[in-house]
C-alpha cells in the first residue's frame, strides 16, 4: 500500500530541531544509520514530514530519495501527523480474513481518508496496520489507541461518532 502527503502545516521547534539534529550527529559516519535515525526523529516530531527528511537526508549525507525511500517503505513510520482523530485498520491475515478490507473501506467512506492521509484540519487520521497482537477479537479497529474488536462494517459509524 502506497503512502500518500497529505497537506498539512508543519510546526517545528527550536527544541525540537535540536534534538533532531544531536540525533544526527550520534549517529552521524556509523553503519546502519538511517533507520535509528528516523526512528528517533519519528519519536520527536510524531511522523516524518518532508522538512525532516531533508534535514536527515542532508545531516547523514545520503540522497533525500534514499530517505523517502526508507521512509514509505516501512510501516513503522508515518509521513503525516496523526489527527486528533487517529483511526487504524488491522489488515494482518486473521483481521484481513475476517473482514477487515470492508472495515477500511467503510472508514473511507465516512471520514473521506484512505490509509495513510491526515486531513488538512487535522482532525482526523486513517492508517491500515499489520497485526496489532489482538488476533483473538478479529477484524479489529483502534481509535486513539482503544481497541475495538469482533467489528461489522456496521459498527464503524458509531465508534467514531464517540470521539467527535
Amino acid at each position: 500500500m502506497k503512502k500518500k502527503l497529505t497537506s498539512v502545516t508543519f510546526n517545528d521547534s527550536a527544541e525540537k530541531r535540536e534534538k533532531l539534529l544531536a540525533v544526527i550527529e550520534e549517529y552521524k559516519g556509523k553503519e546502519g544509520n538511517l533507520l535509528p535515525v528516523l526512528q528517533k526523529a519519528q519519536e520527536i516530531y510524531g511522523y516524518l514530514p518532508p522538512e525532516v527528511q531533508k534535514t536527515v537526508a542532508l545531516g547523514l549525507e545520503v540522497p533525500e530519495a534514499e530517505v523517502f525511500g526508507v521512509a514509505s517503505f516501512y510501516a513503522q513510520f508515518k509521513l503525516n501527523p496523526d489527527g486528533d482523530i487517529a483511526i487504524a485498520v488491522c489488515l494482518g491475515t486473521a483481521c484481513y480474513v475476517k473482514g477487515s478490507g470492508q472495515l477500511a473501506d467503510k472508514v473511507t467512506e465516512i471520514v473521506g481518508l484512505h490509509p495513510g492521509e491526515t486531513t488538512s484540519d487535522g482532525k482526523y487520521s486513517f492508517e491500515a496496520t499489520r497485526c496489532i497482537g489482538a488476533c483473538g477479537l478479529a477484524p479489529v479497529m483502534t481509535v486513539n489507541g482503544d481497541v475495538y474488536g469482533r467489528l461489522t462494517p456496521a459498527d464503524v459509524a458509531g465508534i467514531i461518532r464517540k470521539y467527535q
